[in-house]
């Protein structure tokens, strides 16, 4: 799943946050510098000429290409663009007043010093910004990786370009596959990242690590395997080309110095994706607070019961194969981890691509039985309730995870994952999904998690997620399908 790259404003939420704050700031030092220190918004009229100055500001940024190219401008080209916001604020304020018959309530002294004074404040703010943008851009941890697939003559050329250092890179190169068959990878080991010739081996460590985009850099007279594609595309890898050849496509878009065409399993706007970030902040934050909740009660039995930590962590692949930990309440013995592999015989899911086993004695007081002959320990309660899952929340608000997504695998099951299945962690893993909200327990073919996982994807929208919490909330209340 890919975000759009087009020049929507909603994609800069940065530079509107800073552009909303210098605003209302300068509003409130310029009512102090015409009417003295005082209240600044003393009656209705006061606060009604704020609100129509900050409506007409969200009016500008909406409609017009105010953030067009803004990280690579200069100073003077950023400050005739705010001038040119301000100028045009303005008009949109003295354009709603004449409307609405209300410019007696204007202080022109008032909007004066607040507009000289966000040009000046806004300037240096949004220049301070793209500063920390660009040193983030060079050197940030938390980019994207990208695979470079080009041949041996214009690999030189196309790591300088991606480099180089005029443009915003959000990107790292973290492995180069080369074209030509006979090609020697070691040739290239001064770009310390691993290189492969085109073929199996590459198509392996596309697959298995974490790549979140695949750039192919060819030249019309290039010919590129159709199968190495196809494969790619199965795997739902974001892929841009350097030239218009192939049959699929979603955008234009720069890398770089390159311009590239790019297409993905799904692309979806900034817009649908502040949205769903939205929702998975209040979410989480609803959800921490009821994981300290629940903490207070089950911590003191999962302790008395199995002395140790009562959270477990375990490393688990993300997003395009980016590793995280994530976080449970314990629901197991602190050795689970190491008698994993004695009770695979057991497992439900026979590929090994996902465990799941009935009655596992590894659950914290499973040996204890109801009337009926199941394990009745407060290790199989919290896991029937899915109360486990609650400080998965946290990895939620550390943007890990999301409400909605993909359940995550370890490490071991990633590894094991041919090119089909791999597209299932093209988008951000989820506490829930397609999958939980459809018998979870009673599906052992893992062909079929994979086939509920690519439809969410592709079919993804926010009533979608909401739709399937409402139905994960009902299937906690019945105790369906948790095991």
């Amino acid at each position: 799943m890919r975000s759009t790259t087009d020049n929507r404003w909603m994609k800069h939420w940065d530079f509107i946050l800073i552009d909303l704050a210098c605003m209302f700031l300068c509003a409130l030092i310029g009512t102090q510098l015409a009417h003295g220190l005082r209240n600044p918004f003393p009656d209705a009229s006061s606060r009604f000429r704020i609100l129509v100055l900050m409506g007409a500001q969200v009016f500008v940024i909406a409609f017009f290409e105010t953030y067009d190219r803004i990280v690579r401008r200069t100073l003077m080209e950023e400050l005739l663009a705010v001038l040119k916001f301000a100028g045009a604020t303005i008009v949109a304020v003295l354009a709603f007043l004449f409307v609405y018959h209300a410019s007696q309530s204007v202080s022109r002294l008032e909007y004066g010093f607040t507009i000289v004074l966000y040009i000046v404040v806004d300037v240096l703010a949004r220049q301070r910004n793209k500063r920390r943008i660009l040193a983030g851009s060079q050197d940030g941890a938390d980019k994207r990786s990208l695979v470079l697939i080009t041949s041996s003559e214009l690999v030189q050329e196309a790591m300088r370009k991606l480099y180089d250092r005029s443009t915003v890179r959000g990107f790292d190169v973290t492995g180069i596959v080369l074209m030509d068959q006979d090609a020697d990878p070691e040739l290239f080991s001064d770009f310390k990242v691993p290189v492969y010739t085109i073929g199996e081996e590459a198509i392996q460590f596309i697959c298995h690590n974490h790549v979140d985009e695949v750039f192919i850099l060819q030249t019309d007279d290039m010919i590129f395997p159709r199968r190495i594609l196809d494969t790619m595309m199965e795997m739902g890898i974001v892929i841009s080309y350097s030239n218009t050849l192939m049959e699929q496509y979603t955008e234009y878009h720069r890398l770089g110095q390159f311009d590239v065409v790019t297409t993905s399993v799904r692309s979806v706007s900034a817009g649908e994706l502040l949205l769903k970030r939205l929702l998975d902040i209040l979410g989480g934050m609803v959800g921490c607070l009821l994981t300290g909740i629940i903490f207070l009660f089950i911590a003191p039995i999962i302790y008395k019961q199995s002395p140790g930590p009562i959270f477990f962590a375990q490393e688990r692949v993300g997003q395009n194969g980016k590793l995280f930990k994530m976080y449970k309440f314990r629901s197991m013995y602190m050795d689970a981890e190491k008698h994993k592999a004695e009770l695979m015989a057991k497992n439900r899911i026979h590929d090994g691509l996902m465990f799941k086993m009935d009655d596992d004695p590894r659950i914290i007081g499973s040996e204890k039985k109801d009337k009926n002959g199941k394990p009745a320990g407060i290790g199989n309660f919290i896991r029937n309730t899915s109360l486990d899952e609650f400080p998965q929340f946290f990895n939620v608000l550390k943007g890990d995870m999301s409400l909605v997504g993909t359940r995550p695998p370890t490490k071991d099951e990633w590894a094991k994952y041919a090119p089909c299945h791999r597209i299932r962690m093209s988008a951000k893993p989820g506490i829930t999904g397609m999958w939980q909200v459809s018998g979870r327990s009673s599906i052992t073919d893992f062909n079929q998690v994979v086939a509920l996982d690519r439809y969410y994807i592709e079919h993804w929208n926010l009533a979608l997620d909401i739709k399937i919490l409402i139905k994960t909330v009902w299937a906690v209340v019945r105790h369906d399908g948790a095991s």
